[in-house]
């Protein structure tokens, strides 16, 4: 096996790595969100996630030099997005149905693969568009999405594709130049910043009216932890910094059309998560689109490995 295509598949396991993570991240946000509001999960969640940055990963990929980048404005650019792209799909998910928003905000890989041939430059061929394609088409079948998801709150959870699709493909024109430790710092810092910031300004729940689910969420009074969730937290901060670095490592070492399928395995594992922990038995739409999405990221795999071509990395020029 040749240098290239061991790199490139580190990349698919890193891409299969995180969207496991989100998964599970997915599971435990759903346990705390009836009790907490959004940026209380996001700041909790970062005040465990980032010591785990800093004290393990960032020594490990060779010490804190490696999160000095030339490129301040791309790192911003980025950090907005995230943030943009948390806010909008989380109230999406606030005022419409799960399955509705979640098939919506599944449009990422497709918008992905799509800049990444205008900003990125790259040329994705008739199989990674096939296989972004089927995966999607197993998403549809297992979310089947209703006549609810044509409204104006849709649009919610689509921005928030948009602000992902976003974050993915700066990740891989910043991964020229910046490691991929530094490539998860920035945006974990700017949810550590942002929701401190929430807290302090309305944490006490002043500016909830309670007549608007979607603002309530935002904006609802913040609460002590219950003893019984702190292990959530725990295990929510430990799951993001794992994700996060693996999706950031993912998209610098491959390119953002071959990586963007990886990020269906989300759904088949929402079909185990639901098994274990919710006793729901999918039927057989749910197995079907589970197959296609699967076997999509599978052609992927088989296609790098028979191409076996150089990584075709960017190099941003400084914008520091």
């Amino acid at each position: 096996m040749s240098d290239t295509m061991k790199v490139s598949l580190l990349g698919l396991f890193a891409a299969a790595g995180s969207a496991i993570c989100f998964s599970i991240i997915d599971v435990i946000v759903k346990f705390l969100s009836g009790d907490y509001p959004l940026y209380q999960v996001v700041l909790l969640r970062s005040l465990v996630a980032m010591p785990i940055l800093l004290l393990i990963i960032v020594p490990l990929e060779g010490g804190y030099h490696v999160l000095r980048t030339r490129q301040p404005k791309l790192h911003l650019i980025r950090c907005c997005a995230v943030l943009f792209a948390n806010i909008c799909f989380y109230t999406g998910l606030a005022v419409m149905p799960i399955a509705d928003a979640v098939a919506i905000a599944f449009a990422t890989p497709l918008i992905v693969t799509t800049l990444s041939v205008f900003l990125l430059g790259e040329r994705p061929g008739p199989w990674r568009w096939s296989a972004v394609a089927v995966g999607f088409l197993g998403v549809l079948i297992i979310m089947r999405p209703g006549p609810g998801s044509f409204q104006a709150a849709a649009l919610l959870p689509f921005f928030g594709a948009c602000g992902y699709a976003t974050l993915h493909v700066l990740t891989r024109r910043a991964g020229g130049a910046d490691s991929a430790a530094a490539l998860s710092f920035y945006p974990s810092m700017a949810f550590l910043i942002v929701s401190a910031l929430v807290g302090i300004t309305t944490g006490d729940g002043r500016f909830a009216a309670g007549d608007n689910a979607a603002v309530d969420f935002i904006l609802r009074a913040w609460v002590w932890p219950a003893p019984g969730d702190w292990w959530l937290f725990v295990a929510l901060g430990l799951t993001a910094s794992i994700g996060g670095y693996m999706v950031s490592l993912a998209y610098r070492l491959c390119e953002a059309g071959l990586v963007a399928p990886f990020e269906y395995i989300a759904m088949p594992m929402a079909v185990l998560w639901g098994i274990l922990v919710f006793q729901e038995w999918p039927d057989l739409q749910v197995w079907l689109g589970s197959a296609l999405i699967i076997g999509a990221g599978l052609v992927s795999v088989w296609r790098e490995t028979r191409n076996n071509r150089p990584v075709n990395r960017p190099r941003p020029r400084s914008t520091g």
